[in-house]
């Protein structure tokens, strides 16, 4: 083949410009790193569970009491998927979980005191939406993860409610035994979007407008899932032993049922999911980025000392 100074120009050009695609995301948290370092502590979103809101004083916002408190100078960021509280409550059961990701990405994109990256913890299904927020909205970055009770590989039942919903739960019950991958199901109930059947593992795969997507559980995958997972600084997983809510407990640490059965389950490290390395949980794993906490109690059911020590003091300051 025929050298030329033109070609060699052409070449280099290109090699440049993969260089700078490659080279941005990494100097972007790079420099928000730098940023935050030498300024206030880090941000910090929060995203509540079913049946809860960003603003109720005895959950979300005694939580965000208690963390500025720990944290003197933190901005914490409680979202409301709504225009008030009470949407906010009755879009944790009746809005598209994807057009919840979308606002949320909204919100915190077109938030000033978030552009240079933030922290973030979600409690029970507000644990897998903020993972769904750092697969499809890396911009600005989320640095640490901390998803408390969160159902990653779904649930297999809906044992009880939470609060004083039980108007609402029993309505969404009766919806999911009417048929929980029926398209209109799927798209009205939020809960449907991540019930997982293991006795009909394909059906999920193919109807799950959520929850299979986010997972990578389809043939096809989105490596971008990956690629952004992968960039967090530390992903932390709660799992609540005595949890008589999430069915089972072990999603919360990613593991789940053996397929085509729902007595026995496996561990992240046994299944697919881990193994062929679909979101790059391996490798993060090996990295020392993933993080499995334990309290001993039932779901969402912790004190204050176990949250400032397990949570606050090391992943918020």
């Amino acid at each position: 083949m025929k050298w030329s100074w033109e070609s060699h120009m052409i070449t280099r050009q290109v090699k440049m410009a993969d260089a700078r695609k490659f080279c941005f995301p990494s100097l972007f948290v790079l420099f928000s790193a730098i940023i935050l370092s030498n300024a206030a502590p880090v941000p910090l979103v929060i995203w509540h569970g079913m049946g809860d809101s960003c603003c109720n004083p005895i959950s979300m916002g005694s939580i965000k009491n208690l963390i500025e408190k720990q944290v003197p100078g933190i901005y914490v960021r409680s979202l409301m998927i709504g225009n008030n509280v009470f949407e906010d409550t009755l879009n944790g059961f009746f809005m598209n979980a994807n057009k919840q990701i979308e606002m949320a990405c909204q919100k915190i994109a077109s938030d000033p005191k978030l552009r240079y990256g933030y922290n973030s913890i979600g409690f029970s299904q507000g644990g897998q939406f903020l993972r769904a927020v750092a697969q499809r909205c890396p911009y600005p970055p989320m640095f640490n993860l901390v998803s408390i009770g969160g159902q990653h590989e779904g649930v297999y039942g809906f044992p009880r409610c939470p609060g004083e919903n039980s108007t609402l739960c029993d309505i969404v019950r009766k919806f999911l035994d009417y048929g929980v991958y029926l398209d209109f199901v799927q798209n009205t109930i939020v809960q449907a979007e991540y019930w997982h059947d293991p006795i009909k593992e394909a059906e999920y795969i193919a109807k799950s407008v959520f929850l299979a997507d986010i997972n990578n559980a389809r043939s096809q995958k989105n490596m971008t899932y990956r690629t952004n997972l992968m960039r967090l600084k530390n992903f932390v997983m709660v799992k609540f032993l005595r949890d008589t809510m999430v069915d089972p407990k072990d999603s919360e640490w990613f593991g789940y049922y053996i397929p085509g059965q729902a007595k026995n389950t496996y561990k992240l490290q046994d299944g697919k999911l881990y193994k062929q390395d679909w979101l790059g949980l391996q490798v993060m794993d090996k990295l020392g980025k993933l993080h499995f906490l334990s309290s001993d109690s039932d779901h969402l059911q912790f004190n204050e000392v176990w949250f400032v020590q397990n949570i606050v003091n090391k992943f918020l300051k």
